[in-house]
Order: C-alpha cells, then sequence, then structure tokens
C-alpha cells in the first residue's frame, strides 16, 4: 500500500468516526431545532443535521470533497465509480413496493387474522396476541421477502397499530428494540433475504439447507423467545391495548382488489429475484411506478422521500466503509471463533453488518467455524444501533414521529435491544 492509498483511509476512518458521533447527536440537534423560530433557515438546517438518514451521505460527500481536493475531482470520480451501489438502489426499490396500500393492506389484515386465530387458541387480552405475531412472523417474514421489506412491512404495522394507542416510554423502546434484533436475525432462513449473508452467500456456497441447518432453527428460536418475553414484561400495557378484529370481508372503494394486490406482489418477487441486477430492478422500479400512477384510486402517497433518506444512508456507508478494511482486517484474521463471534457482534453496533462480512469473505483463510461466527455475530449485534443493519434506518424513519420531538434516543434504543441481543448470542452458541 502506498502513502496516499494509506492517507486517504485514515481520512475516511476520521470521517467515519465523526459521521459516528453525529448520528448519536442527533436528538441533541433535533431539541435546538425545536428552540427556533417555526419556518426559519436555522429550524430546517437543524433539522436536516438531525436526520439519522442523512448522516452518513453527508460525511461521505465532505470525504468525497476532500478527496477530490486533495488529488483531483477526476480521482474522486473514478473512487465513486469504483464502488457497487446495488444494496442502496435495492432497498430503496423495495421498501417504495412494500410500503404501498395493496401490500400494506392485504399484510395487515393476513397478521391480523392470525393474531384472531391465536386469540381463539389462547385467550390473550388486549393486543397481545397481536404483538407476539407481528413481531415474530413479521421479523420471519424477511427471509422470503428480504429483511429490507420486512423492517417496513412491519414497522408500519407497529406504527399503526401498536405505538398509536397511549404506552409508556420503555415499552417504546422495548418494541423498537426487539424490532430491530428480530429482523436482523429473522432473515437467516434463507440465503438470500439478509444482506449480510448475501454478500458471503455466493463464495461461501451457502444454499438453503445449509443456512436452515446452521442458522434458520436458530434465529426462529431466538425472535420467539425474545418476543414472548418482551410480551410478559409489557404483559399489563398490552392488555389495556384494544383488541384488533379481523377486518370485515367486504370491498368498498379505494380498496385494493385482488388482481392488484397479486401484481404488486410479483413487482416485488421479481425485485427480489434481481436483487444483484441494479438494471433490472431499476427497470423494473419504473414500470411499478407506471402501475401505480394508472391505479392510483387504490393507492396513497408512495414513500419516496423515507425510501430515497434510507438510500442516501446507505451510499454513505458504501463510500465511507470501503476504505475501512485496514484495520478491519487485521481483527478477522487473528482471533478465535468466540472472539469473532462476540468482536463482530460489538463492531457490528458501530458499522453496517454486511460491510463487516462482505470484509470477513475477502479473507481467504477463515475456516467454516470462523465464517458462520463472523456472520451469527454481525447480525446478532445488528439491533443495537440505527446503522448497524441495513434496514434499521428504513424502521427508525417510519417510526420516529411516535417517540417525541427529539425523535428515538440512540442510547435508550441501545439498552432496549440489548437483552433481545444477549438472547440471540445464546441461540447462536448453543
Amino acid at each position: 500500500m502506498n502513502q496516499l492509498d494509506h492517507t486517504n483511509q485514515i481520512l475516511a476512518t476520521a470521517l467515519f468516526v465523526c459521521a459516528l458521533v453525529h448520528t448519536f447527536m442527533s436528538s441533541w440537534f433535533n431539541r435546538l431545532a425545536a428552540k427556533q423560530q417555526a419556518g426559519s433557515l436555522a429550524e430546517n438546517t437543524l433539522h436536516f443535521l438531525g436526520e439519522v438518514e442523512v448522516v452518513f451521505g453527508l460525511w461521505a460527500g465532505v470525504y468525497l470533497l476532500m478527496l477530490g481536493t486533495m488529488h483531483g475531482y477526476s480521482n474522486a470520480t473514478v473512487f465513486l465509480e469504483s464502488l457497487s451501489f446495488t444494496e442502496p438502489a435495492f432497498v430503496f426499490a423495495v421498501m417504495v413496493i412494500s410500503s404501498t396500500r395493496p401490500v400494506l393492506n392485504f399484510t395487515a389484515k393476513l397478521v391480523t387474522r392470525f393474531a384472531a386465530g391465536l386469540a381463539t387458541l389462547l385467550p390473550l387480552p388486549g393486543a397481545t396476541s397481536f404483538f407476539l405475531i407481528l413481531l415474530t412472523a413479521g421479523p420471519l417474514s424477511g427471509s422470503l421477502i428480504t429483511e429490507p421489506g420486512a423492517m417496513t412491512l412491519t414497522a408500519l404495522l407497529v406504527h399503526a397499530r401498536l405505538l398509536k394507542n397511549k404506552c409508556s416510554d420503555a415499552f417504546k423502546y422495548a418494541t423498537i428494540g426487539l424490532l430491530f434484533v428480530n429482523i436482523s436475525i429473522g432473515g437467516l432462513l434463507t440465503p438470500f433475504a439478509a444482506p449480510p449473508v448475501v454478500m458471503v452467500a455466493s463464495k461461501w456456497n451457502w444454499d438453503l439447507s445449509h443456512m436452515l441447518a446452521h442458522f434458520g432453527w436458530r434465529a426462529a428460536l431466538a425472535v420467539i423467545i425474545n418476543t414472548t418475553l418482551i410480551a410478559s414484561v409489557f404483559w399489563k400495557e398490552l392488555s389495556q391495548m384494544p383488541a384488533l378484529k379481523p377486518a370485515p370481508r367486504k370491498v368498498g372503494p379505494g380498496h385494493p382488489p385482488g388482481w392488484l394486490i397479486l401484481i404488486h406482489f410479483l413487482f416485488l418477487a421479481a425485485v427480489v429475484a434481481t436483487a444483484h441486477h441494479m438494471t433490472v430492478f431499476s427497470g423494473l422500479l419504473l414500470l411499478f411506478l407506471g402501475v401505480t400512477e394508472i391505479t392510483r384510486e387504490y393507492q396513497d402517497h408512495l414513500r419516496l422521500r423515507e425510501s430515497l433518506l434510507v438510500a442516501f444512508f446507505l451510499a454513505g456507508l458504501v463510500v465511507l466503509g470501503k476504505e475501512q478494511e485496514w484495520w478491519l482486517r487485521p481483527l478477522l484474521d487473528n482471533a478465535g471463533d468466540r472472539t469473532l463471534f462476540w468482536g463482530a457482534a460489538g463492531l457490528t453496533a458501530i458499522t453496517d453488518n454486511a460491510a463487516l462480512t462482505y470484509l470477513a469473505s475477502q479473507v481467504p483463510t477463515l475456516s467454516d467455524s470462523a465464517k458462520h461466527a463472523i456472520v451469527a455475530g454481525a447480525v446478532t449485534g445488528g439491533g443495537l444501533t440505527v446503522i448497524a443493519n441495513a434496514p434499521n434506518p428504513a424502521g427508525y424513519a417510519i417510526l420516529k414521529d411516535r417517540y417525541g420531538s427529539g425523535g428515538i434516543n440512540p442510547w435508550k434504543l441501545f439498552a432496549a435491544a440489548a437483552i433481545p441481543t444477549l438472547i440471540a448470542a445464546a441461540c447462536f452458541l448453543l
């Protein structure tokens, strides 16, 4: 490595640290914004700086600007074009399709009917049955519709059906901590749904049977235990929430017809199937936008802003994360399996877990047990912070307005996710 490359890496790491610090200061910026005159430049600027989804894209922009200033903008352009932004684009496409009225209405009815069916078997009070089904089935569905899709669907249902009720801050943070942890491990039943697995499955020859045997059953066990535990702790609050009844089987104005629901899920399946081919799924997304335009009587406003913010966040991670290999690789190459597991879980809290497993795939000397330890640790720690797992910014964007003007406090999120994270760790270390 020449001195110039190392200088760039040091710069990128310094700005990466700045982005991490900025992430944990987002609620402080939002509190400052609330003290400014409404609609003023100061208020808008502080709100912008308080958007967690903006942070990494903003600091990545600073890095590219400094890179261009020091080495010429043609070199900065070459560096930018050497990166792959397929994952941010894929998350954007999945979020846009998953958050439409036909998909959400169908999923909400399905979950509500499952909850009602559970209630007939186990007469649980209030919204307890719905909570158990939603926070179990929702994250595990990520093994089929991908983790970003599962996060979008589950977070929207949590926002609309649970957090709309009067509930304590403790319940709110316990719910989002549980959601983030369960989503992070819920996509492990298949090799194509969780970004940390997608990064390595092809290179390491991990197929469906391998995932089910080594990860899937442990992930499902952890999701069930976590959800049951949180439901037990907050039994009283859940019991006081109104029970959710299945919607009547009737079609009214604006209710999406069956054929349109099918078309939406076919588009979602096609995007998932072409997840590694940005040109293809981008074309599918454009075609899908045309479908939503001609069927707008059955649509709500598309969540383009939220989806773009999340994609911007991930794109920033791609830019800054590329230059972190110089310090991550030695850590991965010189540690035992247990150390790798806990090290990956800890590092995931400060760097996206997909980036971590991707770096691991570049180390040719890893044993099979080391590979399993790194992936298991990476997904275990994926609920501790907003940046730990690619779908987390989507959940943050959807739920943050339920947490007051300061948004979601990162320290409270970390504390709330700690126990579900330890339970997940115990299941993977069985």
